[in-house]
């Protein structure tokens, strides 16, 4: 805990100690008034009065304070502890979010960490409250007559002895509680962002079917730690009944007997029920610290997971671009090795491609490319610098990438366009989109620049998404882009209008188009076919159509020449 948590829990436990004090001092004065009304006193009978209102209105002010303190503490902590999260999640590499939901890790950021906020809010200063009313009633109760305070505070570990045992039962029910949380949160993110799919494939009485069965996973996982929960609140409180019998009985005999005044009498009733009644909600706190601590053990777990980001301070000057993979091995984890000793070479300012089947690598080559992956063994040298002695963020800096699942954001055309060059005003911006083709087609829409994409940029088509990511990647102005399948799910106007801003883009910089659809790379400089993690072909596009093999055999594929695919 932080020096600032320590200080500001410190004042928080302080102002509910005090509070509490004042909370109980009128039932002390219940008793005293009821002696100085017997000894008519009514001088002392005035006093009493005086102060009751004093301590009413410091219970008041404290009460104030304790509940600022301990809501901004609460407050601060899911703000602190998110963010931390969040950059810790961040920094973690690629291959982790592979393996994980979204809509895991988002109910990792946002409802556990809530429930952590849920009990600072009110669960701590319950539990200070009753442990110093305990303290304090009980030295009262000792001091006033030992007897009856044996019987009156009797309870109180049978209270605790019930509480340990509900929290070492609880405590794997709402880890599961909270584990099948993350499930449901997961399911229905991936749900909500493949709902055209959904639709499309009316399987909606399907993922129907599938929230409700994990709904009523969730539901059943809470049932039973609620009937675990629910099994404490009456052993609570028979024991409070208990407390309260005794002093009932016994202090009423010690007063017939003489041994306590009545008022002495009086406050040992109203005491004994300020004491032990606070204990029946002790059940719904200790439930809140429960599932605090699960959703905190989540969160601790989450960031013990090791970021594995890649080493190297050393930051470039200028960049030319020259970029070269010498025998390079790599694997993804627990499968067959991908690539085992490749070995190209792209020149700077020129324009390299990338062509093969589905499952050769090329995707695999950018993400080598951009650090999102360390290769097994073998060297990637930029400028004739090696990568891994390179900052990765100054070398994505200077990485201009236009993926295959391009992401836009819920935002304006503009601020798609200006993300990662967040200083660039709107003429930089409109540059960037005439060199990417989309001026004419944002200026078509309603609100031009300011017109909101939708989520994920729904509300455009793909070949619009696709030119607002080159446009982003040209305000970047990078020394090197890479694109990965840029023009795959577009139709031909589409193509041929980003095969245009590419060439406009491609001069002067060094290039890799990773293409499905070999006319975009007709004029390449340079192209590599790679089948099964090595190089089979590399030449240009007239020298590779010659050769008759692979690549010939593609193209004359796309291009529908039916005879020369039939001889070869």
């Amino acid at each position: 805990m932080s020096a600032r948590y320590r200080r500001v829990c410190a004042k928080a436990t302080a102002y509910s100690v005090i509070n509490k004090i004042f909370d109980i001092a009128p039932e002390v004065l219940i008793g005293v008034a009821v002696d100085v009304v017997a000894a008519k006193r009514l001088d002392k009978l005035y006093g009493l009065a005086v102060l009751t209102l004093v301590i009413w209105v410091c219970e008041s002010l404290f009460e104030y304070l304790y509940q600022v303190q301990w809501r901004n503490l609460a407050q601060t902590v899911q703000h602190d502890l998110r963010v931390e999260t969040y950059a810790h999640v961040q920094g973690l590499d690629v291959a982790y979010f592979e393996d994980k939901s979204a809509g895991g890790l988002v109910a990792v950021l946002n409802d556990d960490v809530n429930q952590l906020e849920r009990f600072l809010d009110n669960g701590a200063n319950a539990l200070i409250q009753v442990a110093t009313s305990s303290l304090l009633i009980g030295a009262i109760f000792f001091y006033m007559a030992p007897k009856v305070a044996v019987w009156s505070l009797a309870p109180i570990p049978v209270i605790l002895v019930g509480a340990f045992h509900y929290q070492r039962r609880a405590q794997p029910l709402y880890a599961a509680v909270r584990a099948m949380a993350g499930r449901l949160s997961g399911l229905l993110a991936a749900n909500l962002s493949g709902i055209t799919t959904i639709k499309s494939q009316t399987a909606e009485a399907v993922e129907l079917a599938r929230v409700s069965r994990e709904s009523k996973a969730y539901v059943d996982a809470n049932a039973r730690a609620i009937r675990v929960s629910s099994a404490f609140n009456p052993l609570i409180r028979m024991a409070v009944l208990a407390g309260f019998l005794a002093t009932l009985v016994i202090g009423g005999r010690a007063a017939v007997a003489g041994e306590l005044t009545i008022g002495s009498f009086g406050v040992f009733v109203f005491l004994t029920q300020r004491l032990l009644w606070p204990f029946t909600k002790l059940a719904e706190t200790v439930d809140l610290y429960q599932r605090a601590m699960a959703s905190t053990n989540r969160i601790l777990a989450l960031l013990g997971t090791k970021v594995r980001a890649p080493k190297g301070t050393k930051v470039l000057g200028e960049v030319r671009g020259e970029l070269e993979l010498r025998q390079v091995t790599f694997a993804y984890e627990g499968r067959s090795p991908l690539f085992d000793g490749l070995s190209l070479t792209l020149p700077a300012g020129k324009t390299t491609a990338l062509v093969g089947s589905t499952g050769s690598g090329k995707s695999t080559v950018a993400k080598l490319l951009l650090r999102f992956y360390e290769p097994g063994s073998g060297t990637i040298l930029l400028d004739g610098e090696e990568l891994s002695g390179l900052d990765a963020t100054a070398l994505r800096r200077n990485v201009g990438f236009v993926g295959q699942d391009l992401f836009l954001f819920d935002g304006t055309i503009h601020d798609n366009i200006a993300y990662g060059a967040f200083g660039e005003g709107r003429e930089a911006v409109i540059r960037a989109a005439k060199v990417a083709d989309a001026h004419e087609f944002i200026e078509r829409l309603p609100d031009g620049y300011d017109t909101l994409v939708g989520e994920r940029g729904m509300r455009l088509s793909g070949g619009q998404r696709q030119r607002l990511a080159i446009a982003r990647a040209v305000l970047k102005d990078p020394p090197i882009i890479i694109l990965d399948e840029a023009t795959s799910a577009v139709d031909n106007e589409s193509e041929r209008l980003i095969q245009r801003a590419l060439d406009r883009i491609a001069v002067g910089r060094t290039m890799l188009v990773i293409a499905h659809r070999l006319s975009t790379i007709r004029n390449a400089d340079q192209i590599y076919v790679l089948e099964r993690g090595r190089i089979v072909e590399a030449g240009t596009h007239d020298d590779l159509v010659a050769r008759a093999a692979q690549y010939a055999w593609l193209w004359n594929v796309q291009t529908g020449n039916q005879r020369e695919v039939l001889e070869t």
